[in-house]
């Protein structure tokens, strides 16, 4: 009966450390999503999947360097990951590396919708040409990099005034991040699909091509019809009034994050239950 009792506890054990470690992982690559360091870790897992295949061909020269990588890799991580390694350092000593207050998310995504559609009203109804895409899931800090970085607070009139024609920053898109204007003139890779009607110009293309790429949401406002438009999952959605535009930003942003945030807290009461 001890014997039982030992061996059920050690199962237990190993479920609870499994269950621990994966939510650790979990976090940790929460904390690098939409940073250079996710390019980083793939590179670290191509190296042990090469050392792996060169050992399993008996290819002796390349798994040695393979292996000399890996030994070394360790002081690499740290100097590479320096910065999310801080961040994620910081969060524990907030005290939000494992918890976060989703009606502050939700009342920050709110403001962002209605930030968006204030100023995207304004312009379209003169006619100012403005490209707004919101990250989600898919880090875009590559693209972030290429344009003048803000880490501005969102509101309608910053938006506004970046897209006034002539003004330094008007050329370009502007990326919002964690409810941030993180950047502004920056260029985002034109769809090459055949399908896009000759009409539409630089900044359709844009915004379609972003959406092919990642699952960020993209406003457009025409600067030739004033005509709002959006795209998202590398569909375009042309012609849409402001009710539409809100709706639809509400549903990605707001609700998108509450169901994310719900299944988030489901996993932590599962953890913490097995615990």
């Amino acid at each position: 009966m001890q014997f039982a009792d030992f061996t059920l506890g050690k199962y237990l054990a190993s479920i609870v450390d499994i269950v621990l470690v994966w939510y650790v992982i979990y976090k940790l690559i929460n904390v690098i999503r939409g940073t250079k360091a996710v390019q980083l870790l793939k590179g670290i897992l191509v190296i042990l999947l090469v050392r792996v295949v060169g050992e399993w061909l008996g290819l002796t020269t390349l798994s040695w360097m393979m292996q000399q990588a890996i030994n070394w890799g360790f002081l690499a991580i740290i100097i590479i990951f320096q910065p999310e390694l801080r961040r994620a350092l910081e969060q524990l000593g907030r005290g939000r590396f494992f918890s976060r207050s989703s009606t502050q998310d939700d009342d920050n995504q709110e403001k962002a919708v209605e930030a968006i559609v204030k100023a995207t009203d304004y312009m379209a109804k003169r006619r100012i040409g403005a490209l707004i895409s919101i990250e989600r899931e898919t880090g875009m800090s590559d693209y972030i990099e290429t344009g003048i970085q803000l880490n501005s607070n969102i509101s309608s009139e910053l938006l506004i005034n970046i897209f006034i024609p002539n003004t330094p920053l008007h050329d370009g898109a502007v990326i919002i991040q964690k409810n941030n204007v993180s950047a502004a003139a920056c260029y985002l890779p034109l769809s090459e699909s055949p399908f896009i009607s000759k009409e539409l110009g630089t900044r359709h293309r844009a915004a379609l091509g972003i959406s092919e790429v990642t699952d960020s949401v993209t406003v457009v406002v025409s600067e030739e019809t004033g005509n709002i438009s959006l795209t998202k999952n590398g569909e375009l959605h042309r012609g849409l009034k402001l009710e539409e535009l809100k709706e639809i930003l509400t549903s990605e942003m707001v609700i998108h994050n509450r169901a994310k945030q719900a299944s988030s807290a489901r996993w932590n009461w599962r953890g913490k239950s097995n615990g």
